[in-house]
This record gives C-alpha cells, sequence and structure tokens, in this order.
C-alpha cells in the first residue's frame, strides 16, 4: 500500500489482502492521508478485506469526515466487493468503477 499525492487527492493503492494480521500497513498509509481533502482507496489490486480491514476504513472515513474530507472506494473486485455488499457498506463508502471515474467526479469536493 502506498499513498501518492495528487493535488488535494491522495490515492492510496491497495493490493494484496487485508486481514486481522495485515490492517496496521492500511491504518499508518490512511493516516498520512488525513490532512487531505480527500483519500481514494483504489481497491483494484485488493485480493481479500475481512472485518478488520473494514473496521480500518469506517474508522478512516468517520476521521476524513471530522476533518472536512471524505474518503472513497474505487475498483472493487469480488470477494471484497461482495463483503461491502453484504455489509451495507456500499451505502456508506461512495463506491467508483475506477480511479479514473473517482477522480473526475463532479461531487469529489463535497
Amino acid at each position: 500500500m502506498r499513498p501518492e499525492a495528487r493535488t488535494d487527492t491522495v490515492v492510496l493503492v491497495m493490493t494484496g489482502e487485508v486481514d486481522h494480521d495485515s490492517a496496521g500497513p492500511l491504518k499508518a498509509a490512511l493516516e498520512e492521508g488525513i490532512g487531505a481533502r480527500r483519500i481514494i482507496a483504489d481497491c483494484s489490486g485488493l485480493r481479500f478485506c475481512d472485518s478488520t480491514g473494514l473496521n480500518v476504513l469506517l474508522k478512516a472515513r468517520l476521521r476524513m469526515l471530522n476533518h472536512g474530507g471524505r474518503l472513497d472506494l474505487a475498483g472493487l473486485h469480488p470477494p471484497v466487493d461482495r463483503m461491502f455488499e453484504i455489509t451495507g457498506a456500499h451505502n456508506i463508502f461512495r463506491v467508483f468503477q475506477d480511479v479514473e471515474t473517482a477522480l473526475t467526479d463532479g461531487e469529489a469536493g463535497t
């Protein structure tokens, strides 16, 4: 996972798996991006995410909202997409087809 700055937006590229044993780097990367107006979590390389990873993302979303920012998701693939669907996280996060779509979204600053 590595954050890539792009103006006032940070694109966080997630790869591999996020579970109880590997959530630490995700949490640290999200903390680094808190000062940005927006974080886009690029999940296109993510093969697995359990409830620990989801909780890290939910907490980071709240921190971003408290700082006047937002956390969006892009590129969810099965089975990650299914987990977000089952848990209702699709209703909490803005989810985009891919990072490019998220970056060109007209409501990015709202």
